[in-house]
């Protein structure tokens, strides 16, 4: 009966000092929970909600609670798909440069966030982060001031870079889930430089996305989930686009 008691004593405390940390979910599970629609385009539902980043070509309706865009260019900031799943109660998170674009769509309820922000938002702490080209400045300056974001769902961190090269700030971060960009013309500039991303912010998981549309290929996806083997396990999601 004693030892029964310590057991509980122990594991009480244990969960009172970790706790989030303690009911952390599982990067591996939570896989599960995540849709890519091609380009930069995911869906992720939570226990009770239903995110979406960079929604593109989205053709069923939906009900998100947050919806949030990287910059505006038109395969990452995508009116018409924008209202298939937005509501009344849906919140848009954007960089400044969107502002009137999302205002023209009637929608009210808009976030603008600069880099190196972090914002609860619905229960949901969401960080902002730079995501700019180094070597391609005219494709995404990094003046511009536009964004990737990492997003705190059931315990896991989860990064999507958005349109960047490989940056310095990246060794900065932390994450389990990384989306990386491989199209090597407006993104990164090479798979491998994609795949040293993803070690720079330490994550478990890494997701490719961005190829396959105007640049990059599946041979790509393939390259990269090798230069990771044994180091990060690679997921290469289906484009739910075609489904």
């Amino acid at each position: 009966m004693k030892t029964t008691i310590r057991i509980f004593i122990i594991l009480f405390t244990i969960n009172i000092c970790f706790g989030d940390d303690f009911s952390r979910s599982d990067p591996d599970s939570f896989i599960q929970n995540i849709n890519w629609y091609g380009q930069s385009a995911i869906k992720i539902k939570s226990i009770d909600k239903i995110i979406y980043i960079d929604p593109f070509r989205i053709q069923e309706k939906d009900s998100a609670d947050i919806i949030l865009i990287t910059h505006d260019h038109k395969d990452h900031f995508d009116p018409a798909s924008i209202a298939k799943i937005s509501t009344s109660e849906t919140v848009i998170i954007a960089p400044a440069s969107c502002k009137i674009s999302i205002e023209k769509t009637g929608l009210k309820n808009l976030v603008l966030m600069v880099p190196r922000e972090k914002r609860e938002i619905k229960g949901l702490v969401i960080e902002s982060v730079p995501a700019y080209n180094i070597k391609k400045p005219r494709f995404h300056p990094k003046k511009n001031n536009w964004l990737g974001y990492i997003i705190t769902i059931d315990g896991i961190r989860i990064y999507h870079v958005g349109d960047s090269e490989r940056i310095p700030e990246m060794k900065k971060l932390q994450c389990d889930i990384a989306f990386v960009p491989l199209g090597q013309t407006y993104t990164m500039n090479s798979v491998e430089e994609a795949a040293n991303a993803v070690l720079d912010v330490g994550a478990s998981i890494a997701i490719p996305i961005h190829y396959g549309l105007y640049e990059g290929t599946g041979d790509d996806a393939i390259e990269f989930q090798k230069l990771l083997k044994e180091k990060v396990k690679v997921i290469i999601l289906p484009d739910k686009s075609f489904e």
